[in-house]
């Protein structure tokens, strides 16, 4: 451990001054001088660690513990959150909690997952104090220390920030429950351990986000064929047994699931399948909701159940000089499988016993082994399954891809969830490549917290002694360095025929000797050690090289291209790109005369493929701005309220979390250039022209009251929480100009209307003097008519009509309304007119009738729409449509027939203006009307809501149980038609 540091004592800027020595704990640099300021972090800012007095392990870990035995799972290190995994559920996430940190203020409120998903938000539009920049959020731990989780919790208060009313939301939400059932697994360590890494890039336009992209990395596909003691498969295949129905179980061909090898016969207690029932169902909502058609999910669980039959084929040992066979017992599950793949028996059983070549136009028959033709199934199955993932994920890109302008610049969150560090009994070839990956987490962890903030201070020549840490770049040389790297001679051995997994191990004690993150196993174990930031582990190297190879058995792919399931020759007629993405929209460039072979184009390795994705993450998390969440693990047991002190020690070091603790409390994690922070804060000085130098810079921050900060040669230093306080005076601001804008904006409106009003009372006063002339003229000529006729003729007076009897039903009728019509509107200016005159027309006719004939026309097409898509299926089995369904009426006549309805009361009616419903429901004092949404695979949706429905009578039902989000309305009585 370094000794305590020393270090410039920050402060406020001072005046000026010329150059000289710096006075005892002052800072003098250039023009600008700095007093002592604060330390500590500023008031209000409980549960952050970088606030401690004394620094040292054993204070954060009393800290750390008692917090957490309070149920105070969130803790901060700065700007860098802790969350410790609490093992059970805690009312810390809902949506009045949500709301709470919904634009909050840094240490207003207690450390939580939601501060960090509003404080990246926030950044990314540019309002905390920086340039709207993309930003990222890397969550890493171990294996069971809550990263899944965390990730739901901020693609949910993500949601809820940006919330547009839009199903993309809802969408993007129903993502990880569908990617947890198929790449997530009980491990010992875990029950829902990811076996595969994710980061999810959410797109922004402005404040609304327009789309998601989703990146896969390293699927564990070995976990389909084999499992450890304790250990399960993926969650998908345990859920289709227990939520499919018997009908549906007989379709797929699927039995008792304790037949069936891959999942070993371990299906869990009566509990646990009721469990995995519901969320079966989940799933299939899920898929619903993000778009996928329904004959891709029958297809997808078909592929699912041939998978798993195909593992129960096995073989019987060949007699002397005889073939390969398949045992008698294995025919029925072989045939089961060809049924649910699609493909032929007998062609499916060629490409698990036997190898076909040619040579020289001849072709060639080659008998397996038995291990061989076992290496066949399993790998079949392996390919099959990691497939049928890749295609989810891509189709997920395809239904949430934005749909704007390619020139509209869209700025991003990405949130990055990936396998934690793991060490179990037995680790394999899928556990180095896990540690490779948390390796490079760690290093962008320390780049970005040690070395690019201590490669500041000496650049901008800051007094500064330096904290020390655990680099971890040689462990990233020992793997990932070319050509002499483990993957790269992994690679060299895999290219190799005749290279075995123990010619591998021996390249590795030669090319490693003396290498001290390496260690050879001692004996004749054939395994290897690699001292890793977080510990040592061993890895067993038996199945390297054929895991590495990831090959597929000759003819397999030209067998499914030809299958009769449409999913399955999509998939294998897809091309996978160098980072292992599958690609299905593009086919792959197979030569004519290698027809039958796997890939006839160079094969990138498993290692490779996982090298190059990697790369290209860490490109991606560079240009951006990130943010640490770092999940611990508290004991081993999976106990909620139980702290292991050691095991928590452990993580505490190995992230170098009191190093951490030590620069966020002494070190300055932002350092803006001059530039940048005149033209961001000049707003502050109140006044236009702000120069961007660095005398700027000072008057700036002289008008404030912020303390801590150094100024340097070309930049200056704040501490973590000092962009906040500035974004306060930014607000202040932002505030007044509020009402200069509101006070001008009436100003300027009073003023209009004052002269609009004096340009009606004068033409109103020239009409009344115009009607006056016209009056006095017409008597002038009445007068001098009157002069002209001689004697007056007597005119014989009129009766009076007289009035007949009223009708007897007059009485009893009431006076019917008549609703104005906007042409004859009063305008608010009509009391300043005279009574007498007429009031003026908003509008014209020939608008009046546009606007009536694109209704007609909108109108028609929605009939169509309804007529020809939608009457069968709302129709019910007696031929009539269900009473609640009203066909095309206005909004306020649905208002109107519910108005004297009891609470609950509703109707369906088909939208006026679009091809779709709407639900109105007589709430509290007022109807609600809700959009009913038709998705393009047929699926009916609320507006909001995170479930789709197959038809509308059953989105009806399921709401008559299941209120409304977000008044959890219940639909009760039906309104019915008189």
């Amino acid at each position: 451990m370094a000794a305590p540091p020393r270090r410039a004592a920050p402060g406020r800027s001072g005046g000026g001054g010329g150059a000289g020595r710096a006075e005892p704990g002052r800072l003098r640099e250039g023009d600008g001088m700095v007093s002592p300021g604060e330390r500590q972090p500023p008031a209000g800012s409980a549960g952050n660690l970088a606030a401690l007095s004394e620094l040292d392990e054993a204070s954060l870990l009393r800290g750390l513990r008692e917090r957490f035995l309070r149920q105070q799972v969130y803790t901060d290190v700065g700007d860098i959150l802790i969350a410790l995994n609490p093992f059970q559920p805690l009312q810390l996430y809902g949506r009045e909690v949500s709301e709470q940190y919904r634009c909050h203020h840094e240490g207003s409120l207690p450390p939580h997952i939601f501060a960090v998903a509003d404080r990246a938000y926030h950044a990314m539009l540019g309002r905390r104090g920086a340039r709207p920049q993309s930003q990222c959020i890397v969550i890493s731990g171990e294996s069971g220390a809550g990263k899944t989780e965390s990730t739901k919790l901020l693609l949910q208060h993500i949601m809820n920030l940006c919330k547009g009313n839009s199903q993309l939301e809802q969408q993007i939400l129903q993502v990880n429950p569908l990617l947890e059932a198929f790449g997530n697994a009980q491990t010992v360590m875990n029950d829902n351990s990811s076996r595969f890494g994710k980061y999810i890039q959410l797109r922004f336009q402005n404040n609304t986000v327009r789309g998601a992209k989703l990146s896969e990395y390293l699927l564990e596909k070995s976990r389909v064929v084999q499992q450890d003691t304790g250990e399960r498969n993926f969650h998908i295949f345990y859920y289709m047994f227990a939520g499919l129905s018997s009908e549906e179980k007989e379709m797929y061909g699927l039995l008792d699931p304790s037949l069936y090898r891959y999942i070993s016969g371990r299906f869990g207690t009566e509990d646990v399948a009721q469990r995995w029932k519901q969320k079966y169902q989940e799933v299939c909502n899920a898929l619903d909701m993000v778009g996928f058609q329904e004959q891709e999910q029958v297809d997808m669980q078909s592929i699912l159940a041939g998978v798993l039959s195909l593992g129960n084929v096995t073989f019987e040992p060949p007699e002397s000089s005889g073939s390969l066979k398949m045992s008698e017992a294995s025919r029925g599950w072989l045939k089961a499988a060809a049924g649910q793949f699609g493909v032929q028996e007998d062609e499916l059983l060629k490409c698990l016993i036997c190898t076909m070549s040619v040579t020289r136009g001849e072709q060639i028959q080659r008998f397996h082994t038995q291990q061989q033709a076992e290496d066949a199934r399993d790998s079949i199955a392996k390919v099959a399954y990691g497939r049928v993932f890749g295609w989810i994920v891509s189709k997920i890109n395809e239904l949430l891809a934005e749909n704007v302008d390619p020139e509209v610049e869209l700025r991003e969150i990405g949130i990055l969830d990936i396998f934690g560090f793991e060490n179990f009994a037995v680790n394999r070839f899928e556990q180095l490549c896990i540690n490779l990956a948390n390796e490079q987490l760690q290093h962008f962890f320390n780049h970005h917290i040690f070395q690019l903030e201590q490669a500041a201070y000496r650049e901008e020549e800051l007094p500064w002694e330096t904290i020390t840490f655990n680099n971890n770049e040689p462990i990233l040389n020992l793997l990932l360095a070319k050509p002499l790297g483990l993957l790269s001679l992994l690679d060299e051995q895999s290219a190799f025929p005749q290279a075995t997994d123990k010619t591998f191990v021996d390249k590795l004690n030669s090319s490693f000797k003396g290498n001290s993150h390496f260690q050879p196993a001692r004996g004749r174990v054939l395994a290897f050690s690699i001292i890793h930031y977080a510990g040592k582990v061993q890895y067993t190297a038996g199945g390297f090289l054929e895991k590495n190879r990831d090959t597929l058995p000759a003819n397999v792919r030209g067998l499914f291209i030809n299958s009769v399931t449409p999913l399955l020759s999509v998939l294998f007629t897809a091309t996978v790109s160098r980072t292992g993405t599958l690609m299905p929209h593009v086919k792959a460039k197979i030569i004519p005369e290698a027809e039958n072979k796997f890939n006839s184009t160079r094969k990138q390795s498993a290692g490779a493929q996982f090298r190059h994705s990697l790369m290209v993450l860490m490109e991606r998390m560079y240009s951006a701005n990130p943010h640490f969440v770092r999940c611990i693990k508290p004991n081993s047991q999976k106990e909620p309220g139980v702290v292991d002190n050691q095991m928590l020690l452990q993580q505490l070091r190995y992230n170098g979390l009191l190093e951490t603790i030590r620069i966020r409390r002494d070190g300055f994690s932002w350092r803006p250039s001059f530039e940048e922070f005149a033209e961001r804060y000049g707003i502050l000085l109140v006044k236009p022209d702000v120069s961007l130098t660095k005398e700027s810079c000072l008057e700036i921050l002289q008008s404030t009251d912020l303390t801590g900060w150094i100024c340097g040669k070309s930049r200056l230093f704040f501490k973590y929480w000092h962009q906040e306080q500035l974004a306060k005076y930014v607000e202040r601001l932002a505030r007044a100009a509020v009402v200069i804008q509101k006070v001008f904006r009436g100003f300027r409106c009073r003023k209009s209307y004052l002269k609009l009003v004096a340009e009606l009372r004068a033409q109103a006063q020239r009409q009344r003097e115009e009607a006056e002339r016209e009056r006095s003229r017409q008597q002038a000529m009445e007068a001098e008519a009157q002069k002209r006729i001689s004697l007056p003729i007597p005119v014989p007076r009129k009766r009076l009509p007289r009035p007949g009897p009223r009708p007897e039903t007059a009485h009893d009728m009431p006076p019917v309304p008549r609703p104005r019509s906007k042409l004859t509107e009063f305008t608010p200016f009509d009391n300043f007119l005279h009574p007498t005159e007429p009031r003026p027309a908003l509008g014209t006719e020939e608008q009046t009738g546009e606007e009536a004939k694109m209704r007609q026309l909108k109108r028609g097409a929605t009939l169509r729409w309804f007529r020809e898509t939608q009457a069968q299926k709302v129709m019910q089995d007696d031929g009539a449509f269900p009473s609640w369904l009203h066909g095309m009426i206005s909004r306020r006549e649905a208002e109107n027939l519910l108005i004297d309805k009891p609470l609950g009361c509703f109707l369906v009616r088909i939208s006026q203006s679009r091809p779709g419903y709407t639900l109105t429901y007589r709430g509290e004092g007022r109807c609600r009307h809700y959009m009913i949404e038709m998705q393009p695979n047929a699926r009916y949706v609320i507006l909001g809501e995170d479930r789709a429905h197959t038809s509308l009578t059953e989105l009806v039902r399921y709401h008559q149980t299941v209120g409304i989000q977000p008044f959890m309305e219940i639909l009760t009585v039906p309104c019915g038609q008189q």
